[in-house]
């Protein structure tokens, strides 16, 4: 087999293949020579078709079948002989294909790059310091009694919070716009659902009020129609509703998963799931920025453009099941729906980043602790049910226990560049650390 390099530009690689003419040919005539002791042709007897015959009747079909396998075959050995390493499946050009000629191709396609691990000098971590206090947790528990509470009709004034029905209708220069008016419409005020001003002119009202509202459109509104345009809208209030939270009670506790204890046993299964978040949060936010200096001090590193697609169409299944669209993917057609222009900046920092991890791991030796790998799956456990079932699925599925030795592995790659890192521990409150943590993802 012959075969020669060219490289055509940056990691593109152009190998062109000749394969000697017999290796196809004495394939063929193996498989017809099998072949022929079973067909069955009309006029010869079983077993005693004659080999020109059987390259008369099957000989294209089953060497379009054999040139396939010798292609995958021959290219496989190729890259191996010139110790290449494919990124991609390669575009194959054939040039000789013919029966009797040497088959002769042309395959392109990028190989992984060469990366060199560059030090982080000076590199300097902000870390979050917070701790889950009583006051964290009551105001945590609000959360889940309002999550759990109902909805009730208030002769009241309208205040920010509460759930209102509501008529109404706007216009432009005293005419109607498409999309402004409305009948019976449920709004939660301080949703954010409405236009600036909107909601808050309803504050105040009582049912059976009526209202006119003198507002503008944001500049920056998504129908350019709207957009920056002042408009009226007349209000008529229906009815109030106010939020009236669950009860701190054992059907509440129940309903969290906490059968028994009581309220203390509560607050500490809340507290600790809180601590658990916040130890997430500050982590990841350490984590992004170690992540981000190793991107920045290899910034100059040439990915290939055929990984770079394959994660575009991660993130882009991803962003579409995250939207509830797993169902009817196939019948959709998510390239234009979610252009790759979308994730490709994002696409490439994450391949890069992987690479750059993979031979980070590798110079270092770093190989998954598996203590860490079994404290990792607990943790992840205890908030099931049954821990121990957990566990074991865990540790009986090859694929999800690859995942989490995977997520140990970056940690360790975090650990082992924080040793030289100056780290800036930053006080700050619970709130403040989750939603620092939130806003960034």
């Amino acid at each position: 087999m012959q075969v020669s390099i060219e490289t055509t530009s940056g990691l593109e690689r152009r190998l062109t293949v000749g394969v000697p003419a017999e290796r196809v040919d004495v394939e063929v005539d193996s498989r017809l020579k099998k072949a022929a002791r079973n067909v069955r042709i009309p006029g010869f007897r079983p077993g005693k078709v004659p080999m020109k015959v059987m390259h008369q009747r099957f000989g294209p079909g089953v060497r379009q079948e054999v040139l396939g396998e010798v292609l995958s075959q021959s290219f496989q050995e190729a890259v191996i002989q010139e110790n290449l390493r494919p990124a991609g499946q390669p575009s194959i050009e054939p040039r000789s294909m013919d029966p009797g000629k040497d088959l002769e191709y042309v395959a392109t396609f990028e190989v992984f790059p060469e990366v060199e691990i560059s030090e982080i000098a000076d590199l300097e971590v902000e870390k979050l310091v917070a701790q889950v206090t009583d006051d964290d947790v009551t105001e945590i528990i609000e959360v889940f009694r309002k999550q759990q509470g109902s909805w009730e009709v208030t002769d009241r004034p309208a205040q920010e919070g509460d759930k209102v029905n509501i008529d109404y209708s706007g216009t432009r220069d005293g005419e109607a716009f498409d999309g402004g008016s409305a009948e019976g419409s449920d709004l939660e005020l301080g949703s954010g659902r409405m236009i600036p001003g909107f909601e808050d002119g309803i504050v105040g009202m009582s049912a059976g009020d009526e209202k006119t509202l003198s507002l503008s459109f944001p500049e920056d509104y998504h129908s350019e129609e709207l957009a920056g345009a002042n408009v009226e809208f007349k209000i008529t209030l229906n009815s109030v509703q106010e939020m009236v939270p669950a009860a701190i009670d054992a059907e509440l506790f129940a309903k969290y998963g906490v059968e028994e204890g009581g309220e203390q046993e509560f607050r500490k299964e809340v507290a600790q799931n809180m601590a658990r978040e916040l130890k997430n949060a500050t982590d990841a936010k350490v984590k992004q920025q170690v992540m981000d200096a190793l991107l920045a001090a290899h910034a100059g590193l040439e990915v290939p453009k055929a990984l770079i697609q394959q994660e575009i169409k991660v993130l882009r299944n991803q962003m579409f099941q995250q939207f509830g669209g797993a169902g009817g993917a196939q019948n959709l057609d998510l390239e234009s729906l979610l252009p790759g222009e979308m994730f490709q900046e994002n696409a490439e920092k994450r391949v890069k980043l992987g690479l750059v991890m993979a031979e980070f791991i590798a110079k270092n030796e770093l190989k998954a602790d598996g203590e860490r790998v079994r404290a990792t799956i607990e943790e992840m456990a205890s908030t099931y049910q049954d821990p121990q079932e957990v566990i074991e699925y865990y540790y009986s599925n090859r694929e999800q226990l690859a995942a989490v030795e995977s997520k140990v592995l970056e940690d360790q790659v975090v650990e082992t560049l924080l040793a030289n890192a100056k780290i800036d521990e930053k006080p700050c409150s619970y709130q403040e650390a989750i939603s620092q943590q939130q806003a960034e993802e």
